[in-house]
């Protein structure tokens, strides 16, 4: 079980569908923002590509548990996630001053450390909350260790690209978290099975 955060509710997977969708949708445009941005070298286009693919990949999957409880009124009358309204509108706040920011224009290491902001933040672990209404734990474990890889380059990217320890140390620091959750959810899936 999640912990319980001060103000965050249980809540129907509705209330919380949409604006998880708008978030994820602002966030893969700022990342394609910065496929146009960062140009060259290849790599570091090809990794911000990379990333607005991640977002358009939670957009979809957020699109399938839409139809999903569209198909299914009463399960998406019964289940429910862990949310914190406060989140949705300090992530909104987030991501749109960012928007804003980027459209002025941002160094690289900026770019790095806006993804790291926004990856880091509580809408992650709320999207793959809400794929339990897959009932496919595999689906779910697919996009956790994608989300991981995703961040191990961003890793590596801010690594190549930048001579800021600290940020470096931000990104190795979320991917360990990242990392932790997974296992900790594969041995809560062992210990169900047994």
């Amino acid at each position: 079980m999640p912990a319980v955060r001060p103000r965050a509710r249980r809540t129907t997977i509705r209330e919380v569908l949409d604006t998880a969708i708008e978030l994820e949708k602002k966030t893969m445009a700022l990342y394609v923002g910065f496929v146009k941005a960062f140009p060259r070298p290849a790599e570091v286009r090809n990794f911000w590509f990379s990333m607005a693919r991640h977002e358009a990949g939670h957009c979809g999957a957020l699109a399938l548990v839409e139809g999903i409880l569209e198909s299914d009124p009463r399960r998406a009358a019964k289940t429910r996630v862990w949310f914190d309204p406060s989140t949705a509108t300090r992530l909104r706040s987030l991501v749109s001053a960012y928007l804003r920011e980027a459209r002025g224009g941002v160094r690289l290491e900026r770019a790095f450390e806006m993804a790291i902001d926004l990856e880091a933040s509580e809408l992650e672990d709320v999207v793959v909350d809400m794929m339990k209404v897959v009932k496919s734990p595999e689906w779910r474990e697919r996009a956790i260790q994608l989300l991981i890889r995703d961040l191990g380059d961003l890793s590596y990217m801010i690594e190549r690209y930048t001579p800021n320890e600290a940020l470096l140390a931000r990104a190795d620091a979320l991917v360990e978290r990242r990392v932790g959750r997974l296992g900790r959810r594969r041995a809560a899936r062992r210990a169900s099975d047994a």
